[in-house]
């Protein structure tokens, strides 16, 4: 800036935000961000308020309606929103709806449980929304108050007595903000996904999810048999080591612990974490109680019951949650969480009571059940061996500093920058390939590591088997994180991790491969934003001497039409080996014109269940998955 400007700063420059002013300015800061994520975590803080009120033990059933206009109503059978004339001079309900940080949640008896502690939620999602209308049955009364873009519109009215028998609760319909959010069509799998695990976390809570638009879905989750029934899904794909699901539930100092879990013959981990139905992502105390209750239980049962035999070491915490499918729900008073974004646990209080819960339970089920307990004794062993096995494998990728750039792969073209936050490395089908994008590359920041054939399918595999193979193992030391436990993302060598493969059926297989590696042992490089996948063009299409690139059916078609079909040349890419550097660099390398996709995790639940379907042992849910998705496949090459 010019030191010769001046402006002045003085207490005329200082804005304060009035009401809900602050959240529409920097929605982000509120709802994270205004993505289709953002969207629909507007539904979530609506309904979030209807499921506090069953855990208070007043809601037995939830409606979520999309709308034909794609506005949303949300429907309980709970007490209903306070109408009463609060202390400021307005009703309740208005107060909830327009002031941040008002609710029942921040003392009291109103809400002993809650999940929505900031009470930000449901006003948050008034200010960002075009219309609100809210209609509370309570006091004898049908109620309703109306808002526009935060602002109260029509005062709180008092419509009609309520009839006989008629339930209390609140309906909420809201409009979400086409000026906040580009995209404000709503995905109903999306929300099926949420909805269905809260209905499991919370046994016997009706909630249902209706679509008035073209598709006319309904669909309702009820079920009684709450975590066990969230565990037997999960596992639906899976061979099952103990077919009793073993559930352990507890109470001590005002914290309610409920726990499911089941072991099958798979090699990953699945332990899902909640604290107030609230999806714990970096888990927290309560799961690292759980685990140390899990690892020193089975190891006091492996060695009373001789199965461990006393010159084998301990089990350690790895080997005793291979194959492990669990959820960890907690219900706290006071839940102390990491930030707003609620993704870790830190009450102190709740390791030790979730460890002494597991422990106890987890006797009591091994000496009633020593049959399952056996089978599970003896998978954490045959565990334990092949970790051993595993760390020798894991001596072969393991870099002893960064400076010992010979112990990078030898295919590995590496680029001149050291910045890791600077760099990027494409994943290539092929030596073909990988020869052009070597040649075509931006030396400085770019790197390619070809990647010849198909890698081993981590799914179907032990760690030291999938050590063993080279291509993993070339990838292991090239992006230097390490791996499984010894992952260390602040050792990366690169920023983005680029997939890059045919536009064909094998080329997808082998980005389902990758993806499937990198979720099972990486996966904070996918949690964290650093794997794209690139999309080169799948034609080219010449007019004399002009050349365009197309990467869609859609696009060839109109470009068909703009041009008319006289000399026209169109080129359908099968392979990345048929482009030569200068068009791979042009399509799908240089930043300044390429596409590329982020591959988000967007349900940790679904993604789990997708990579067990899809790369799992079992055939007919793959089988069954084809039939239903056949009809939404788009290219497919014969």
């Amino acid at each position: 800036m010019s030191k010769d400007k001046k402006i002045d700063y003085g207490a005329e420059q200082i804005q304060v935000l009035e009401g809900l002013e602050a959240v529409r300015k920097r929605p982000g800061m509120y709802i994270g961000s205004t993505s289709l994520r953002g969207l629909h975590h507007l539904v979530y803080e609506v309904v979030d308020n209807s499921i506090d009120e069953a855990l208070a033990g007043y809601c037995t059933h939830i409606e979520v309606t999309i709308e034909a206009d794609n506005s949303i109503t949300v429907v309980d059978n709970g007490r209903g929103i306070p109408v009463a004339m609060h202390k400021v001079g307005k009703p309740a309900v208005e107060v909830v709806l327009t002031v941040l940080h008002a609710g029942g949640k921040f003392g009291g008896e109103g809400y002993p449980i809650s999940g929505g502690l900031h009470g930000v939620g449901i006003s948050v999602v008034n200010a960002l929304s075009v219309w609100t209308k809210v209609e509370v049955k309570r006091d004898g009364y049908l109620w309703q108050i109306s808002f526009t873009r935060g602002r109260t519109d029509e005062k709180l009215q008092r419509i009609r007595p309520l009839k006989n028998g008629e339930e209390t609760g609140t309906r909420v319909s809201f409009k979400a903000d086409e000026d906040i959010f580009p995209d404000t069509v709503y995905d109903f799998d999306t929300l099926k996904t949420r909805l269905r695990e809260l209905a499991f976390l919370n046994k016997g809570l009706h909630i249902t999810l209706n679509d008035k638009r073209a598709q006319g879905k309904s669909e309702v989750y009820c079920y009684e048999g709450g975590l066990i029934s969230f565990i037997e899904f999960l596992n639906e794909n899976k061979q099952a080591i103990n077919t009793t699901v073993i559930n352990l539930e507890g109470k001590k100092n005002d914290v309610l612990v409920d726990i499911a879990m089941q072991y099958n013959d798979g090699y990953s981990e699945n332990i899902l974490t909640f604290v107030n139905d609230i999806f714990t992502e970096e888990g927290g105390t309560h799961l690292s109680g759980f685990r140390s209750g899990l690892t020193r239980t089975i190891n006091d049962y492996g060695r009373t019951s001789g199965i461990l035999k006393e010159n084998e070491d301990n089990l350690s915490g790895e080997d005793v949650r291979e194959g492990l499918t669990a959820v960890v729900s907690v219900k706290v008073r006071e839940p102390q969480f990491e930030g707003q974004t609620k993704t870790k646990l830190g009450n102190s209080e709740v390791k030790g009571i979730v460890d002494n819960i597991v422990s106890d339970g987890l006797k009591e089920f091994f000496e009633e059940h020593p049959g399952e307990a056996k089978n599970i004794v003896n998978k954490t062993i045959s565990a334990s061996r092949a970790r051993q096995a595993a760390r020798r494998a894991r001596e072969l990728t393991r870099r002893k500093n960064a400076l010992e750039i010979s112990s990078l792969p030898g295919k590995l073209a590496d680029c001149s920058e050291k910045n890791p936050d600077s760099t990027e490395i494409y994943l290539v089908e092929g030596d073909s390939a990988g020869g052009s994008a070597k040649q075509g590359r931006d030396r400085k920041f770019q790197a390619i590591l070809p990647l010849r054939g198909k890698i081993i399918n981590v799914e179907k595999a032990r760690l030291d088997k999938i050590l063993s193979n080279e291509e993993i193992r070339s990838m292991i030391t090239a992006f230097g994180t390490g791996i499984d436990a010894e992952f260390d993302i602040s050792k990366r060598r690169y920023d983005k991790i680029i997939i890059m493969t045919d536009a064909d059926v094998d080329g997808a297989h082998i980005r389902t491969l990758l993806l499937t590696f990198f979720y099972r042992f990486m996966k904070p490089l996918i949690t964290q934003g650093h794997v794209y996948i690139a999309q080169p063009p799948l034609y080219q299409v010449r007019k004399g001497k002009q050349v365009w690139y197309l990467y869609t059916d859609d696009e060839l078609t109109q470009k068909m039409k703009e041009l008319g079909k006289d000399n026209i040349v169109v080129q359908r890419y099968k392979g990345l080996g048929e482009m030569n550097p200068e068009q791979l660099w042009e399509t799908t390398m240089d930043p300044k014109y390429r596409t590329m996709l982020q591959v988000h995790l967007e349900d940790a639940i679904e993604a789990d269940r997708i990579f067990s379907v899809l790369m799992g042992d079992k055939v007919e849910p793959r089988r069954k998955f084809i039939q239903d998705n056949a009809k939404k496949v788009r290219n497919l090459d014969l």
